[in-house]
């Protein structure tokens, strides 16, 4: 797909700038929401697949291809401390970005939360080349692969979707993606626009990066603060067990093309076996309640929806053992509630 150079981009505007390389996905371009838009409900498929428990095991797919693009592995590298303690950042991560969806008409204010995280996340990186974390391919580029988690999670532990169901979660994602405010012009027009954007990014742009293997290499993750009870050696072994059944996981979800980007190899036996994993969890939380599957963010969001809770009542923040070091919490780029 080819890109609109026609908005004036602040990181290569002026002269001092103008023989700095720039990473894959710029231009940076101005853009939003005119007026407040209107938030996806329960009748949406993506309120129906999004924000399930079982999206955890899809945990490391959507991390790396988020770190592939050239910007955001680099913004990853130089400015986050996910790799200090992965599991408390990740279980924290989802309150806000299911907001985006399950907050009703305090999502776009949630989604705008999320969007500001990222100002002034900015650099250069080992290839001499710059970034912006707020560039808009780049932003677009991290919710595509959450609109892409929805597909596969759909396809594989959910029992699959009609061409139709597809069309609809597309569109679907993008009343999501206006919730951040962000320039809408990277946002393909059509389901078919955005599998040929989909197919260029992971042939094309794509890298295998640092922050990218990093995330697929579970070896050296923290305890998360509630596991240390858990001996050092039980939790090691625990850590072998984790790296290979994860990156299974991650491996049998990854397009071929990623797959040669990142040297694996994948058989026909592998394919069948993940696919008998997805149909034994698609079984599962068939047989489990309704209300155990769900992430606390959407089963409050479905509460105040049918008059469980008032329709004002508080969201439901991340508890407290999954805050960021306390030294983080007054950022201003992490989510860090008084809880």
């Amino acid at each position: 797909m080819t890109q609109d150079t026609s908005e004036a981009d602040p990181l290569t505007s002026g002269s001092a700038a103008d023989s700095v390389p720039v990473a894959a996905g710029c231009p940076v371009t101005s853009g939003g929401y005119d007026s407040v838009p209107q938030p996806l409900g329960p009748d949406s498929l993506t309120w129906k697949y999004f924000g399930q428990w079982t999206g955890l095991f899809q945990g490391p797919w959507a991390g790396s291809m988020q770190n592939m693009h050239p910007q955001l592995g680099a913004a990853v590298k130089d400015h986050s401390i996910f790799f200090m303690e992965r599991m408390p950042r990740l279980l924290r991560s989802i309150y806000p970005i299911g907001g985006v969806v399950f907050d009703g008409d305090r999502a776009p204010k949630t989604g705008a939360q999320v969007r500001d995280y990222h100002i002034g996340l900015t650099g250069v990186d080992d290839q001499g080349r710059r970034y912006s974390a707020l560039n808009p391919d780049v932003f677009y580029w991290a919710h595509a692969t959450f609109f892409k988690s929805t597909l596969l999670a759909a396809e594989r532990f959910h029992g699959g979707l009609t061409e139709d169901q597809r069309r609809q979660l597309f569109d679907e994602h993008v009343t999501w993606y206006r919730m951040y405010g962000m320039s809408m012009r990277p946002v393909p027009k059509t389901w078919e626009d955005f599998q040929e954007y989909w197919d260029h990014m992971c042939t094309n742009v794509l890298e295998n990066n640092w922050a990218t293997r990093e995330v697929l290499d579970l070896s050296t993750m923290p305890k998360h603060p509630s596991l240390e009870w858990v001996p050092d050696w039980l939790w090691k072994q625990n850590l072998k067990v984790m790296q290979r059944f994860l990156l299974f996981m991650t491996v049998g979800l990854y397009d071929p093309p990623i797959r040669e980007l990142m040297g694996f190899t994948w058989s026909p036996r592998q394919e069948w076996l993940h696919r008998r994993v997805g149909n034994m969890l698609h079984l599962a939380t068939r047989l489990l309640p309704d209300r155990v599957t769900m992430h606390p963010r959407k089963r409050s969001a479905m509460d105040r929806a049918f008059g469980r809770l008032p329709a004002d009542a508080p969201l439901v923040e991340t508890p407290a053992r999954n805050l960021p070091p306390v030294e983080y919490r007054d950022n201003p780029h992490y989510y860090s509630p008084k809880v």
